[in-house]
Parts: structure tokens; sequence; C-alpha cells
């Protein structure tokens, strides 16, 4: 049991290192080199080797270290490192500066998911001490707020390394709850190519404009087909999946038929319902209906599909075995999210079964003037001990 002067000194030095996370700029469409290579300096530091899983312009990386035997499945303690722009004019302090005002911790990324990765970070002296039983991965990801693009990576490589971990804490969030379950997600891109003219002669041409608003217009009928008959998952908020466009973008002048229309658009579906089997019907019904009618006009017409992103579900895997080693001090459960998270991929991608569960309020994510309490940290802290505790208990007394 620690000391109130030792648990003081853990939480100062999360609140330390929290500073310096937020001082480094990783907005997701700029490198995250600089926060890694202090990350590996400072575990360095303690002693603790890590792992880089490099994206394709090595400017961007995901981190992996270990503490204790490398050989055993143990616990992988989640968080990415990227965070969402802070370009608004609201901010009451520089965005990348750490503030301190009325017991809270002002700057991009405190709760969205930096502190979570500073009480990772504070607890690996502890963790380095300890002759732990199982090892604790800290793992950090890139690109995560663009569609969990980098985590795959690294997650493929664990895998298939031998000793795949027992499960995963994603630290995204939650208000110190528990959260069981996440919808996937799957953004698309439509591109409607169709023939310009002067309008005076519209009959005469496709008009892109015209065809995507038809398309479009099948979204809705999906959606609101889904919302009718399902299936359904009653834990989450909007107990089913959902489909709409989200940007759109066409035509050149008042007086032209448009020639070219580009939209996208979204599924973001229950773990157990099959988004990608939706949107291959929506585009064979799209392509059927809609293609003849623009060829019958102009063979060049047609339409392109891109997907932009996907990510997948994660399902409820606290009835998972694995969870035994935890259970009597996991908080308590809140239920399931619509927003994304990795912790889809560490299931469907790595076997990995994961729980969210992290310090902050989800609400403050992506806005201006974003904030952890520093009473969240403590909690995140006294939790993630509380799980270091439960480990070594249970495997002391199976010896």
């Amino acid at each position: 049991m620690k000391t109130q002067e030792e648990n003081f000194s853990e939480l100062y030095k999360t609140i330390e290192l929290l500073e310096k996370l937020v001082s480094f700029d990783t907005t997701s469409f700029k490198s995250n080199m600089a926060l890694i290579e202090y990350v590996q300096g400072y575990l360095a530091d303690l002693g603790v080797e890590s792992k880089l899983f490099f994206d394709d312009s090595k400017q961007k990386a995901n981190l992996w270290a270990t503490i204790g035997p490398a050989d055993r499945p143990g616990i992988v303690l989640s968080g990415h490192t990227d965070v969402v722009p802070a370009l608004e004019e609201t901010w009451k302090s520089e965005p990348f500066d750490l503030v301190e005002r009325d017991h809270k911790l002002y700057g991009r990324g405190a709760t969205d998911m930096k502190g979570f990765i500073a009480c990772a970070l504070a607890l690996a002296p502890e963790l380095k001490k300890r002759n732990l039983p199982i090892p604790f991965h800290i793992c950090l990801s890139y690109d995560e707020e663009v569609g969990c693009l980098g985590v795959g990576r690294m997650v493929e490589g664990i895998a298939n390394s031998g000793a795949v971990p027992m499960f995963a804490l994603i630290g995204e969030p939650t208000q110190m709850f528990v959260v069981n379950g996440q919808k996937g997600k799957h953004s698309m891109r439509a591109k409607v190519y169709g023939t310009a003219g002067h309008s005076s002669y519209a009959p005469h041409h496709v008009n892109a404009i015209e065809y995507a608003g038809r398309i479009i217009q099948m979204i809705s009928q999906y959606a609101d087909k889904i919302a009718e008959e399902g299936p359904f998952d009653h834990s989450f908020t909007v107990p089913h999946s959902t489909m709409l466009v989200t940007t759109i973008n066409g035509g050149a002048a008042t007086n032209v038929t448009p020639e070219y229309c580009e939209f996208t658009f979204e599924i973001r579906h229950i773990p157990e319902h099959d988004g990608q089997a939706v949107l291959d019907d929506l585009m064979k019904n799209v392509e059927a209906e809609l293609l003849p009618q623009m060829k019958a006009i102009s063979e060049d017409a047609g339409i392109k599909w891109e997907k932009v992103f996907s990510y997948p579900g994660m399902g409820d895997c606290l009835d998972d075995e694995a969870f035994d080693l935890i259970r009597d001090v996991l908080p308590e459960v809140s239920g399931k999210v619509s927003y994304g998270s990795e912790g889809g991929i560490f299931e469907k991608v790595g076997g990995i079964p994961a729980i969210i569960c992290g310090p902050g309020n989800i609400e403050q994510a992506h806005q201006p003037n974003e904030y952890v309490e520093i009473d969240q940290l403590d909690k995140c802290l006294a939790f993630l001990r509380n799980v270091v505790d439960a480990v070594e208990k249970k495997h002391a007394n199976e010896d």
C-alpha cells in the first residue's frame, strides 16, 4: 500500500509528464516523432526498451514497450498520441501549454488522450521496481483521430509475436467508468462524373449533382430502414447503425450543367451488424438503377467509390475469462459508445479483448479549452495501481 505522500508524488509526476506531452503539437497531419522520441528516452532511463512501428513516410510511429516478462501474456495500456487541430479563437490560453485553473488542466489533448498516457508513464517506475508475474505493455499510436489508421500495424505485429496479450485497456476519456462496446465505422467517398454544357441544354447532359442527389436519397432510405428494422443493441445511446452524408462538393457555375460532384458518407455500425455488407448492397443497387440512365446519355458518365477509412466495432468482452484477473477492481460499467476507438482493432485484428476506461470526459474532446480534472488523473492512477496489485495478488494465491 502506497503512502499518501507517495501517491501525491506520483500524481505530481503525472502532471509533469502531461505538461511535456501536451507541449508536443501532434495534430494528426503532423509528425509525432518528437513525442515518441521523448517517451523512448524517458523509458530508456528506467531501463525499459521500446520498439517502434513506423508509417510509410517514417514521420510517424507507434511505440510498444514491455515491462515484465515478455514471454507471457500480459496487459496493454493503450493511448493515441495524435490530437485534433486547435485553431479556435476562443482558447483562453495557448493550446499546447498546459495551464491549471480551478483544479483543471487545460491544453489540447489533455483529456483526449494524453492524460491517460501520462498516468501510464508515471506508473512505469513502479512497474519496473516490482517483480511482475506478467508483463505490462505501454502502447502509443498515431493517426487515431483520422480513422484509427496507425495502430493496426502494431497490433498485427504483436499478434504474430508469440505471447499475445491477455487484454487491452484503452484509455479514452470515460470519467473512469468502464465502456464495454463501441460502434465500428466505414467512411466512403462517392465521385459522380457527368457531362458539362450550357444549362439551357440540360436534357442533353448528365447532371452530376442531380445523380449525386439521387444516391444521397438512397443512402437516406437505407438509414431509415435500419432505424426501423435494426439490428438493435439498446446498450448504445443510438441503438442501431446509422448512415449519413457528411460533406458534398460540385458544380462550376450557375449556367453550367455540373460535370462533377463528390460527397462523403458513412455507416457507423453496431458490432453485430456487417457494415461492409450494407455498403456493398447500396453500391450494387446504385449502379444497377442509376448507372444505365447516365450511360444512356454519355458513355463517359460514371460513379467511382473510394474507401476513406474504416475500423471495426468493439464487442462486449467483459465476460472473457482474461478479465477475471482484475474483475474485483474494475470501475462501474457505463455501457457502450457510438464514437470510435482502437479497441475494435485490438479485438478483431489482434484477437485481444479490450475495454475502454480513462480519465476525463469525452464531452471535452475536440473542444476549445479542452481540460482534464486533476481528480480524474488521481482516480486513473489509483485504478492502474489496483490493477497491478490485483495481478500480483492473483498470481501469489496461485503459487
